[in-house]
């Protein structure tokens, strides 16, 4: 999915090529202040201050969340906008944000003004200023904005503007511009700048008088509308047109230098190169503008071995070479070759001869041919292709030192030394994207080959990890080959990398690739990276590279730092690495043959006690509590970071969890089984809080399957447990019965304890959701026994706050405040938040109840804010919806839609079935008051339908009788008595009687109406 953004001139988004509206005003703001901030923090407070123009309602900071949420809606990527510590950002690129290309455009055309390229600067400064469609964000209504960034816009595009046309002047386009001019100077009549450059093009284009009647145009308005005259420098300009003056007259041509000797060393280009668009033009752009005055482009470009970055390099020098008249020089410095590298003498010889120097003029003193070749490089623009370089020290006396040459240096390593000291701007280079490497093999092997066997040749591509070097191999081999599919079918059941290889061509092979870049590694590193294949997630940190190795932190941090720099690790984010596919298989090869079997236990044990400490500690931040399960004592001193709130606690688990997944998937595997059922324990709160119920489901399944292995009953039973915990949130009612059971059976075995009571509350939850009350307040009593019996402050506050929701049930609203308000009392001195929120959500709907609306708001905004401030997704829909309801009821038909609107669409986002359900009749109610009734009729029956899907009879019975209510009122007294008695026959009456009750009452109402 594509997304741009406009904001030089009216706020344009751009999805996919369409145009979405954003029609909210200050959603409008939000994201306008976002963008003028692009890739950069924007502040909580700074927002709102923004948003509201300083008139800052209560609960702003809940309100900006809600409009973070539709703005991510609106664009459909919800990467896009960032969730910060103190704020947000928005992520976006110079081609997806015309304000950062502008910037970009308008940078790149100084440079080449200053390095005197005069046609390309003024093309330049044209391509920014055509961005411009008017004035910047005028639909947004921001009087804070426009008067701190909106005006720093303008005065941008007019400094760009005077640049423009100062280097057309240059150029001898004074009468191109007089037309131009005129209507600038009546656009910003007090730039005097532009009143300048008026009368300099019309002296130049032969017409003096209109010059001076310029000047005298722009006196009188200056002293009629501000009291002032002419500025100095317009005034100078008045009195050179007046005098004729010579220095007015438009610049000569420069003479043109004597013939050189230029050479065009690049080798051929590759006919079938494919893709790389995006970083070709970001290679070719730096190249073509330097940062400053007197700087030479220096572009660095790294990558793994056989990633492309030799073929990138020769195609970017050629599609640029006819902006350096003064030749192309390339040399192959044999960093990562067969035999030592090339030597700085060869080099220079080389480079020295190219340019014409006799070879007996060529000095044998290196510093002396480093001194002749800068200067024979002086003056000309060359571009220097220096590939396959070892290290910065290789490449230094190979740079010119003259503007007007540009530098495109290739290496597996990152060369941070030239970016440190010689300013080199670092381009990395990854495996291609699934498309290029179908267009490549589409190149190589034909487009009928590829049409005959399109699944097998995605495959191909797939298992060659998008890699060209691979697949190039591959498409040369398959010249040979019956079909495509056969070699693939070699390639999947066979050793992958030994089959990357061209026969006859020892250098034409994947692995011999990796081995020179593994080989020149030292062997702490080495071992390191090896060791790193035994990570089963998608990527790693230090601390797991850190207890797979048993290193010290800074040992880790140190040689994953010369991984990264040799190309053998990506670190794709801040603290993050992961290792290409064909890498991490090559890693894998050399553990089994260069580690013993009691090596690689050691290392699997360790980085899953890693992720168990790590886990329990983030879940125990979370949810104090929440981990079961004892967590075991490790073999090595456990790293794991320190979580100073359920902020960076959540963060960490977010970030972490698929690698948390596939350590337990690896545990059961490999060993050590403990660690399967341990981190899937650990992990089970959060899972079900944050609505990853899929993956919970997956990691109990597998730590349930541990434990069956094992024959620990324990663990199998808190497994049963979340997975009777887990069917429930999905409305799979008998599932969670049955695994809840299993696990009490165990627990009512060992004796009373937490655990029973859990299971206890969680069994009494499934029956209440599905009507049968009296099952369920059997189940939360016997809780409530264990929990008095055994002491239990956590059991107390839990088996009293579902005694409260289940006096909800039944209708006693009265008889649940205390039971609620005690449960509230002792979730906060527990520290325990969520349950907290859960609580106040509760009594809100029992003040509801009772007509006590101001309560009932209050309660449910202050669980709303704490949801909020946990980032927990788990029941947030349903509080929404709830607060809809007491908007409904106390007639603000607005704050209900918005807030019902708002759960509608989470609980879609979130697979929250029975909250979208619940949400859809909230919308319904609203049209209903809006006296649509065609619409509420289609949002009933769509919730209808979910309560059926989800077999919940008292649900739908329920939804019936919401119908027959809304026809009752309407006066269609023979549809409402319809329902009423549809909504009757779907109850069960020993498991819905308080349903049952209402239906009847419904039935009698719409019967006697």
């Amino acid at each position: 999915m594509a997304v741009e953004f406009r904001i030089l001139g009216p706020l344009e988004v751009v999805v996919d090529g369409q145009v979405v509206p954003i029609g909210a005003a200050k959603h409008r703001t939000l994201l306008a202040c976002l963008l003028l901030r692009a890739n950069r923090v924007v502040s909580v407070d700074e927002l709102v201050d923004r948003i509201w123009d300083g008139d800052t309602p209560h609960r702003s900071k809940a309100t900006l969340q809600t409009y973070v949420m539709r703005l991510r809606q609106v664009l459909g990527d919800p990467s896009i906008i960032r969730t910060a510590a103190d704020g947000y950002l928005i992520t976006v690129d110079a081609d997806h944000l015309d304000l950062l290309r502008f910037t970009e455009l308008a940078a790149a055309a100084r440079a080449t003004q200053a390095g005197g390229d005069l046609s390309t600067a003024a093309e330049l400064f044209g391509q920014a200023l055509s961005l411009w469609r008017g004035q910047p964000l005028v639909d947004v209504p921001s009087d804070v904005l426009h008067r701190e960034e909106i005006q720093r816009l303008v005065e941008q595009r007019l400094e760009v503007l005077e640049r423009r046309i100062e280097v057309e002047l240059s150029l001898g386009r004074h009468t191109d511009l007089i037309p131009l001019l005129r209507a600038v100077t009546g656009e910003h009549p007090f730039q005097e700048r532009f009143w300048g450059q008026l009368m300099l093009a019309l002296h130049r284009s032969g017409r003096q008088v209109e010059a001076l009647e310029a000047f005298r145009q722009v006196s009188r308005l200056l002293g009629e509308e501000l009291g002032v005259g002419p500025g100095e420098r317009l005034r100078a300009m008045h009195q050179a047109v007046l005098r004729d003056d010579p220095g007015l007259a438009p610049p000569e041509r420069a003479p043109r230098p004597p013939t050189r000797a230029v050479p065009s060393e690049l080798p051929a280009d590759l006919v079938d190169f494919v893709g790389r668009r995006e970083v070709s033009d970001r290679i070719a752009q730096r190249l073509l503008a330097g940062d400053t005055n007197t700087a030479v482009p220096l572009v660095t470009l790294s990558g793994p071995p056989g990633v492309g970055k030799t073929a990138l390099a020769i195609h970017v020098a050629h599609e640029v070479s006819s902006r350096f008249p003064g030749g192309q020089l390339y040399v192959n410095l044999r960093g990562y070759a067969p035999g030592p590298p090339m030597s700085t003498v060869d080099a220079l010889t080389r480079f020295l001869r190219a340019l014409g120097v006799p070879p007996s003029q060529i000095p044998l003193d290196v510093e002396e041919q480093i001194t002749l070749y800068r200067s024979c490089m002086a003056g000309r623009q060359v571009l220097v292709v220096l590939d396959n370089a070892a290290a910065a020290e290789q490449v230094r006396p190979l740079l010119p030192g003259s503007p007007g040459c540009a530098v495109l240096v290739t290496s597996r390593d990152t060369l941070l030394g030239l970016t440190a000291l010689q300013g080199a701007r670092p381009v990395g280079l990854d495996a291609l994207t699934p498309d290029e490497a179908h267009g490549l093999l589409t190149e190589m092997l034909g487009a009928r080959a590829v049409l005959a066997e399109p699944k097998a040749v995605r495959e191909l591509a797939q298992l060659c990890a998008y890699l060209p070097l691979a697949l190039r191999i591959a498409a040369a081999n398959l010249a040979n080959s019956p079909g495509v599919a056969n070699y693939v079918a070699r390639l999947r059941e066979g050793n992958r990398l030994d089959a990357l290889v061209v026969d006859g061509d020892d250098e034409a092979a994947v692995h011999a690739a990796f081995d020179l870049s593994y080989h020149a590694l030292k062997p702490a590193a080495r071992q390191l990276f090896r060791l790193l294949g035994l990570i089963p997630g998608p990527d790693f940190t230090v601390e797991a590279a850190a207890a797979v190795a048993s290193l010290r932190l800074d040992e880790s941090q140190r040689l994953l730092d010369r991984l990264a720099a040799a190309n053998l690790v990506q670190q794709h984010s801040p603290g993050r690495y992961h290792l290409h596919a064909l890498l991490r298989l090559y890693a894998e090869q050399r553990t089994e043959v260069e580690e013993n079997p009691g090596s690689k236990v050691i290392a699997r044990s360790n980085l899953a006690a890693y992720y168990h400490h790590a886990s329990a500690a983030a879940s125990n931040r979370l949810s104090p509590g929440s981990v079961r399960l004892p967590v075991p004592g490790a073999g090595f001193v456990v790293t794991t970071p320190s979580f100073a709130d359920h902020f960076e606690a959540l963060a960490w688990l977010d970030t972490e969890r698929a690698n948390l997944i596939a350590a337990v998937a690896q545990a059961e595997e490999t060993g050590p089984l403990p660690a399967a059922w341990g981190l899937a324990d650990a992990l089970h709160r959060y899972f079900r809080g944050h609505r990853h119920g899929d993956e919970g489901v997956r990691t109990a399944r597998i730590g349930l399957t541990a434990a069956l292995r094992s024959g620990d009953r324990r663990a199998e039973a808190v497994m049963r447990q979340a997975l009777g915990a887990l069917a429930w949130d999905q409305s799979d009612y008998d599932e969670a019965v049955d695994q809840l059971s299993l696990a009490l059976a165990y627990y009512r075995e060992m004796g009373p304890d937490d655990a029973l009571i859990e299971a206890l509350t969680d069994l009494g939850g499934v029956y209440g959701e599905r009507g049968d009350l009296a099952k369920a307040a059997d189940c939360f009593q016997q809780a409530l026994k264990v929990a008095e019996a055994v002491g239990s402050p956590a059991g107390l506050a839990t088996t009293r706050f579902k005694l409260g929701t289940l006096k909800q049930a039944l209708g006693e609203t009265e008889a649940s405040l205390p039971l609620l308000e005690q449960a509230l009392a002792g979730h906060r001195a527990l520290g325990r938040r969520y349950d907290e929120a859960s609580c106040l959500t509760n009594l809100g709907l029992s003040y509801q109840e009772l007509g006590q609306y101001e309560k009932a708001l209050a309660c449910m905004h202050e669980a709303l804010d704490l949801r909020t401030e946990l980032g927990s997704s788990d029941g947030r829909s349903s509080l929404l919806d709830n607060i809809a309801a007491v908007y409904l009821d106390i007639g603000d038909l607005a704050q209900a839609d918005e807030y019902a609107t708002t759960a509608l669409v989470h609980a879609r986002e979130t697979g929250a079935r029975r909250a979208e359900a619940h949400a859809l009749i909230s919308v319904a109610w609203v049209a209903a008051r809006r006296d649509d009734p065609e619409l509420a009729v289609r949002r009933f029956e769509q919730a209808l339908s979910i309560f059926r899907e989800i077999d919940s009879p008292a649900l739908e019975a329920f939804t019936l009788i919401q119908m027959a209510t809304m026809h009752r009122m309407r006066g269609d007294r023979q549809r409402a008595v319809e329902l009423a008695r549809r909504a009757i026959a779907v109850c069960v009456p020993e498991q819905h009687p308080t349903t049952l009750e209402q239906a009847r009452k419904a039935l009698e109402l719409a019967l006697n109406d």
